[in-house]
């Protein structure tokens, strides 16, 4: 598909010169390389330009042979400069007494015999591992054949081990495509033709089998370098998906089909799929389900800023932090040229969530490609390489993905998303079902709708003129940079602390449906930002059959907090100060004062931020220590200094708007995860009593039982 020689190392040379070229001449060599397919062996005399007399070509060319000083000095430069231009080839050959053209000749003779001698070691690797993968086929195959039978001992007949033996069999002609491609692909450059396995003999790698349950916990898989014979395969893999992703997001019919009973909503049609992209990443694998879905909106944030948050694995897992909680970069391959992140490559890890404890993370190893094309528009994809790691048993596989950003004037963008994903669904809980299948959860629309919502609180952040008539409004423009920083903070910490992250382990304390209460302790000490002690976290999720819009505004009203938050003892609470970050009134940070009977809590002062859109909205507060807050106001504090405890609420709705016939379709109502974190003791090494864990647990069911109780007080909407 692609005239690359995917064994040499100027593929580099793709990326760089990605600004002036077409996506098939993403991998093509500098012209130079055309030359060194017709290798010179010695070079003439008549080295001075000028063509031959017609008598003279009969003559028998006289031969010139190097001097051992010579040839030391060129492989000396050769080092240094393997391509020297036409002024550093005269030089070369005025200190030798060589003819230019000499030199020229000896250094494209260099080349070719490096590339030649390359071109050999790839070729017996990949000979190697043919043999490897029939070898250890074989083997399979022969295990097959001895299996016995566990219960009775007896042979094991065919229909024993059904799920073993398909799997084997769907990744076996899912390596054979890839095992062709890959031979076909040598071939072209090593000057052989495709050695085929004999008929028959079927192709395996070492498909280890087991169970996911193991792999819930723990940390992000760790990866090694990326070896130097995958970084070819990698770029030819991240071209493709590029090519597919600007398919994907600009086609219509029959690709993408709108939904009858919805019009803004759209399905991906498989088998159209499949046969505009027959070389996609491979087949589905087994016990897998695919997910796709596409948005599109306007977004307050110009493309330079956009393209640099998506290729930088910070700032992309904080302004996404409802969704990433983790990500890094594993291996950058290339950084784009000019002074951008045109051409940019890079190999990541990360993990995405829906903010309940009751819906499993999905993990990815992933290049992200990033590109500018000829009308301006910028590209950046994401496609798994799980087939770099055959040992890998993935729940959840990333084909091309990623988003399109138009320019627009006035500083806004057009952002086109394309999100389709391969997963295995079956640790969702039942309440969770409708909202992840609908796209709701993971799709394209809730990245879209996050990114709109985080731009405009960016914008408020880099607001400079500020109304300062309303009651409340933190006019200082430092004032309110540090606590909109601060507020970040804390919602960054309660995004990463509230889901089933495989950072955490979560253990359910009481309870066998969606009522659970998971609990989890971390020990803080001398962590900027943390009180010292031990915290033990809470998080609980159930659902409630009113409008998610209805429970957010409920939670949100500083005049409603004294029905639910048993820690304000039922005083008065009121606002003080108020930074509006977005369009719906109800995205904002407020702070809070609770005026209690208790004499110990009448000064607590509470950080609150509320924020919604069309897919999810949150309530996350902290209580926060006066005079640290006043310093934060005056733009005096440092905002990452000030001990927080986040708490608050997650809401979803509890699928897509109710259609008929459709399974999936939600009935009105809202998911609501409840996440508490409490410093429990200020000794980091002391131990956890039980004690501490009855009361914690007490304190959030009792909290939900209030929040039951109020928001159905008035019947349904």
């Amino acid at each position: 598909m692609f005239q690359m020689n995917i064994f040499d190392n100027g593929h580099h040379r793709l990326l760089e010169n990605a600004s002036e070229k077409l996506p098939e001449d993403d991998i093509k060599f500098i012209q130079d390389e055309e030359d060194e397919s017709k290798p010179t062996t010695d070079t003439t005399e008549n080295t001075s330009g000028e063509e031959q007399n017609p008598d003279q070509r009969n003559k028998k060319k006289r031969y010139h042979r190097h001097t051992q000083h010579q040839i030391q000095e060129m492989e000396a430069f050769f080092k240094e400069f393997p391509h020297p231009d036409d002024k550093q080839r005269k030089e070369l050959g005025r200190r030798l007494g060589l003819d230019p053209l000499q030199v020229k000749f000896w250094f494209q003779n260099k080349r070719t015999q490096i590339k030649a001698h390359n071109e050999r070691d790839e070729n017996t690797q990949l000979r190697n591992e043919n043999e490897k993968l029939r070898t250890e086929n074989l083997r399979y195959r022969e295990a097959l054949a001895n299996a016995i039978c566990p219960n009775c001992g007896a042979p094991a007949t065919a229909g024993d081990a059904p799920y073993d033996e398909h799997h084997l069999r769907i990744d076996n002609a899912r390596l054979r495509e890839e095992i062709d491609r890959i031979s076909g692909v040598a071939a072209k450059f090593v000057g052989k033709q495709n050695l085929p396995f004999p008929p028959g003999t079927p192709r395996s790698l070492d498909l280890g089998v087991g169970s996911f349950a193991g792999e819930i916990y723990g940390d992000l898989p760790s990866v090694s370098t990326i070896n130097d014979a995958d970084k070819p395969l990698i770029i030819e893999l991240a071209v493709t998906a590029m090519e597919e992703l600007i398919t994907m997001a600009q086609a219509r019919e029959p690709l993408w089909i709108a939904n009858q009973e919805n019009s803004s909503s759209e399905t991906l049609k498989d088998d159209e799929y499949i046969r505009t992209f027959p070389r996609a990443i491979g087949p589905r694998p087994f016990g897998l389900k695919s997910e796709a879905s596409r948005e599109s909106a306007v977004v307050i944030m110009n493309h330079t800023n956009l393209v640099e948050i998506l290729m930088d694995a910070s700032q992309w897992s904080s302004v996404f932090s409802s969704i990433v909680t983790r990500a890094m970069t594993v291996e950058v391959l290339s950084t784009g040229v000019a002074g951008n992140y045109n051409g940019a490559l890079q190999v990541m890890t990360a993990e995405f969530q829906v903010p309940s404890p009751l819906v499993p993370t999905r993990e990815n190893y992933f290049a992200r490609y990033c590109k500018q094309h000829g009308d301006g528009t910028w590209a950046v994809v994401d496609v798994s390489l799980d087939g770099l790691r055959p040992s890998c048993v993935s729940r959840c596989r990333r084909r091309p993905s990623g988003c399109l950003i138009q320019e627009l004037p006035n500083g806004y963008s057009k952002v086109t998303w394309v999100e389709h994903m391969e997963v295995d669904d079956r640790g969702v809980h039942g309440i969770y079902k409708p909202v992840v299948n609908s796209g709701l959860a993971f799709g394209a629309k809730r990245w879209v709708a996050t990114l709109d919502r985080q731009c405009e609180r960016l914008a408020s952040v880099m607001a400079n003129s500020i109304s300062a008539g309303d009651d409340g409004v933190i006019s200082s423009i430092e004032g309110r940079k540090s606590m909109l920083k601060l507020a970040e903070r804390m919602v960054f910490s309660f995004c990463t602390g509230v889901g089933a992250s495989t950072a955490h382990t979560w253990t359910t304390l009481s309870g066998s449906g969606a009522d659970d209460v998971r609990v989890m302790t971390r020990k803080s000490m001398d962590e900027p930002g943390r009180p010292p002690g031990i915290v033990l976290s809470v998080a609980t999720s159930f659902w409630l059959p009113v409008t998610r819009q209805r429970v957010f505004d409920f939670l949100r009203d500083e005049n409603s907090r004294s029905e639910w938050d048993i820690l304000s003892n039922g005083g008065f609470v009121q606002e003080m100060a108020h930074i509006a970050n977005g369009r719906d009134p109800g995205n904002a940070v407020s702070l809070l004062r609770v005026y209690s009977a208790n004499t110990s809590q009448s000064n607590m002062l509470i950080l609150q931020e509320s924020c919604t859109d069309s897919t999810c909205s949150y309530v996350i507060y902290a209580p926060v220590d006066i005079i640290a807050m006043n310093s934060v106001l005056s733009g005096s504090g440092d905002p990452n200094y000030v001990a927080l405890l986040p708490s608050g609420f997650a809401i979803l709705p509890d699928g897509p708007n109710s259609q008929q016939g459709d399974s999936d379709a939600g009935t009105g109502g809202s998911l609501l995860t409840v996440a508490f974190q409490i410093l429990v003791d200020s000794v980091p090494t002391a131990k956890l009593s039980l004690g501490s864990v009855a009361t914690v647990n007490s304190l959030i069911k009792c909290t939900v039982e209030r929040i039951k109780e109020a928001v159905l007080r008035d019947g349904p909407p």
